[in-house]
């Protein structure tokens, strides 16, 4: 299997790719970001792009894969709703269109979040702007789309998020995480898992779209060992 992996740079995205890179059954990643990983390994390829809505040029070498692991955005706080969706919908749907054309098939596995709005009505704008591009991108030709809404996320490895204010809270909340997976396992997931849940969607698909925390880690607990 061959992945393309955008937003490689952020926590979750940082465990996607190391599970990938693990990955016996994974041929080759390609990251596709802003910035390079800093990572080094045979198997891993980067593209870098300072505006990552616009690929063009880059058709030859995006194509050819089997899945794209999605799990760049931002944070809303502070945001209007123009710059936050330019980010959250309208670059997912630049991306994911572009790789429709180029790799017909293509599985597509999006990370949004727990309490996106499905319906896209909502009054909570990051919830309903999520929940149009979940949408869009489960109706789009081309593509298999996967939605990942994992709630609490505990970083294993090293693995740390770019965002100040997250990495206090996982400071304070760090030592409590293993104890509160063990009492509420439905409910939090780590960058492990999600990584390892990808990789299982992608090689052999899963009975529903859109898996919240407890899909996410039944999908992660069938991936091989």
């Amino acid at each position: 299997m061959k992945v393309i992996l955008f937003g490689a740079t952020g926590m979750v995205g940082q465990g996607v790719l190391r599970e990938c890179l693990r990955d016996a059954g994974v041929e080759s990643v390609l990251v596709v970001g802003r910035t390079a990983v800093g990572v080094s390994h045979p198997k891993l390829s980067e593209v870098v792009r300072a505006d990552l809505m616009d690929l063009g040029g880059l058709e030859s070498e995006l194509s050819g894969y089997d899945a794209c692991f999605f799990p760049l955005g931002v944070s809303s706080a502070g945001m209007k709703e123009d710059a936050y969706r330019k980010v959250t919908y309208d670059l997912t749907l630049e991306v994911a269109r572009s790789l429709a054309r180029w790799n017909p098939g293509l599985t597509f596995c999006y990370v949004s979040g727990q309490g996106t709005d499905g319906s896209a009505q909502g009054r909570v704008m990051w919830a309903r702007v999520k929940g149009e591009t979940e949408n869009a991108l489960l109706a789009l030709d081309g593509v298999e789309a996967y939605m990942f809404r994992p709630g609490l996320i505990q970083p294993l490895h090293g693995i740390r998020s770019k965002t100040r204010v997250y990495r206090a809270i996982y400071a304070l909340t760090g030592p409590l995480l293993p104890v509160l997976r063990k009492l509420a396992p439905r409910r939090i997931t780590t960058t492990e898992q999600v990584g390892l849940a990808m990789i299982a969607v992608a090689r052999d698909g899963a009975a529903e779209r859109v898996l919240e925390t407890d899909g996410i880690n039944r999908a992660a607990a069938a991936a091989p060992a």
